[in-house]
C-alpha cells in the first residue's frame, strides 16, 4: 500500500519541485533584469495591494457592458469614489478611460485580468531622475506610475484634447493612458497613480533599450556588462553611430513624430522622452509574404472595428510615398480598397465601404497574432518598439530659470529644460539624422 502511494504521489511531488525550481530561475531572471517581485516582504506590497483591490472594484463593469461611444463633458470631469476596508480610491474620468481601452480593442474583462491577476505586481528599477515609483503587472503589459496632483491635474485638464489626438491619429506614438486614481488613507496620506500601456510590450527578444530626448548634456548611461543580462536603459549619446533602420516607413515615423511632438508643443509641453527599443527580427518574420485577406483581419482584429478614423490635415498616410514600383501587400490593399470605393480627398483619408484607404496606413503598424501591437513597427532587419512618454513637465518660469541657469553651465551644449518649440524640433531632426 505504501509503496502504491509512494508511486502515485512521486510525479506530483516532481511536478511540484520543477515548478519551484522554474519560479525560483524567474525571479532570479526578474533581478537581473531590474525587476523585482512585489512579495509580502516588499516595501510596496500594501500600496500595490490596495491598487489592486481598488481596480477590480473600479473595473467590475459587466463584462457586456460597452464603453461609450460619444463622451459628454460630464464624462470627463466624473469622479468616482469607492470604499474598502482600510482606504478609499477615487476614479477620474472612468468613462473617458473605458472608451479609449475599447478604441484599442481592449475589453474590461482583459484590462481587469491582467491589472488584478493573483500574481504579484513587479517593480521597475528606473535611471530616472523623477521620484515616482514604477510597477509593471505580472505579464508586463501595463505600467502604474506614482504621480504629483499638479501632473494628474495637467493630464485631466487636457485629456480632452488628448482623446481628440488619439481620434485623429490612433497610431500615435504617445504613450496610451488607460486609467488616473488616487488613493487616500484616511490621516495618513494619498497617492495619485494611472495606468499606462507598456511601449515595450511584449518585450520578448529586445536587445537594447533607450530613453531619447534629443540633448548631449546627462544622456550617456554606462552601458551593463557583456553576458550579465541586466536591462539597462541607454540614452542619447549611447546610440551614437547607430541608425534605425526603417527603409520604406521612414517617411511614416518622421511625419507622426513631427505631429505629436507639434501637438505637445500646443500643450506648452518639454522634457518628454522617445523610448525606443530594438529586437532582431527572425528569418521568417523578415521573408513574411502577407496576402491581402491576412491583413485586413489583421487590421479588424487589431483596431476597435466600431471606429472610422478620418485623417485631418497632415495624416501618417500622406506622407512622401515609397519609390519602390515592386508590387507589395500595401499597394494591394490600396487597390483592392479604392475598387471597393474608398477614396483620397483633399489630402485625407475617408474610407468608403469595404476596406477604405485608411486600411493603409493602420497596417503599417501591425504584427500579426499579437494582440493591440501599437508602439511597433518593422524594419528590413529590426523589429522596434517606439513611444513618446513623460509629457506632463511644462514650461513654466521656473523652468525658464532653470534654462538660463543652465547655458550658463553648459555653454554651447544641448540640454533638455529648453522651450517647447525648441524641444519639438530638435527631438524631430533627431530623428530625422537618426534614421535611414
Amino acid at each position: 500500500m505504501s509503496g502504491c502511494a509512494e508511486g502515485r504521489f512521486a510525479p506530483r511531488q516532481q511536478a511540484g519541485s520543477k515548478k519551484r525550481r522554474n519560479w525560483a530561475g524567474l525571479r532570479q531572471k526578474w533581478k537581473l533584469l531590474g525587476l523585482f517581485e512585489i512579495d509580502q516582504q516588499h516595501e510596496f506590497y500594501p500600496l500595490t495591494s490596495m491598487m489592486k483591490e481598488g481596480l477590480a472594484t473600479a473595473a467590475q463593469n459587466p463584462p457586456d457592458q460597452d464603453a461609450p461611444t460619444e463622451l459628454s463633458d460630464d464624462d470627463y470631469r466624473s469622479e468616482v469614489t469607492q470604499t474598502h476596508e482600510d482606504f478609499t480610491m477615487k476614479t477620474f474620468a472612468g468613462p473617458v478611460f473605458a472608451s479609449l481601452r475599447g478604441s484599442l480593442g481592449m475589453t474590461q474583462q482583459d484590462y481587469r485580468q491582467s491589472l488584478c491577476s493573483e500574481n504579484c505586481y513587479l517593480q521597475f528599477i528606473s535611471n530616472s531622475k523623477s521620484k515616482a515609483d514604477f510597477f509593471l503587472t505580472n505579464d508586463k503589459r501595463f505600467f502604474l506610475k506614482t504621480q504629483n496632483e499638479r501632473e494628474v491635474r495637467f493630464l485631466l485638464d487636457n485629456l480632452k484634447n488628448y482623446v481628440e489626438h488619439l481620434r485623429n491619429y490612433p497610431h500615435s506614438l504617445l504613450v496610451k493612458f488607460l486609467g488616473v486614481h488616487r488613493i487616500v488613507i484616511p490621516h495618513r496620506w494619498k497617492k495619485y497613480f494611472i495606468v499606462m500601456l507598456s511601449v515595450f510590450y511584449p518585450d520578448d527578444r529586445i536587445s537594447a533599450r533607450y530613453d531619447i530626448k534629443g540633448c548631449e548634456v546627462s544622456r550617456w548611461t554606462q552601458p551593463a556588462p557583456e553576458g550579465s543580462g541586466h536591462v539597462v536603459v541607454l540614452k542619447d549619446l549611447n546610440f551614437e553611430g547607430q541608425y534605425i533602420t526603417l527603409a520604406q516607413q521612414r517617411s511614416w515615423l518622421l511625419l507622426q513624430v513631427d505631429i505629436d511632438t507639434h501637438f505637445l508643443q500646443r500643450l506648452n509641453v518639454l522634457d518628454y522622452s522617445f523610448l525606443l527599443a530594438q529586437q532582431p527580427l527572425q528569418p521568417d518574420e523578415q521573408l513574411q509574404v502577407l496576402s491581402l485577406r491576412t491583413l485586413i483581419i489583421r487590421t479588424k482584429r487589431s483596431v476597435n472595428p466600431g471606429s472610422s478614423f478620418t485623417y485631418a490635415g497632415r495624416a501618417p498616410a500622406d506622407g512622401p510615398q515609397h519609390e519602390s514600383t515592386s508590387a507589395s501587400p500595401e499597394t494591394d490593399l490600396l487597390k483592392a480598397s479604392e475598387a471597393a470605393g474608398g477614396s483620397s480627398v483633399g489630402g485625407g483619408l475617408h474610407p468608403g465601404p469595404g476596406p477604405g484607404p485608411d486600411f493603409r496606413a493602420q497596417n503599417r503598424r501591425l504584427l500579426p497574432d499579437l494582440k493591440n501591437p501599437l508602439h511597433v513597427i518593422d524594419g528590413p532587419e529590426q523589429r522596434y518598439f517606439m513611444g513618446i512618454i513623460d509629457i506632463f513637465t511644462v514650461y513654466t518660469f521656473r523652468k525658464r530659470l532653470e534654462h538660463w541657469w543652465k547655458r550658463l553651465r553648459h555653454p554651447g551644449r544641448s540640454f533638455s529644460t529648453v522651450s517647447p518649440q525648441t524641444y519639438c524640433l530638435r527631438l524631430c531632426d533627431w530623428l530625422r539624422d537618426h534614421t535611414k
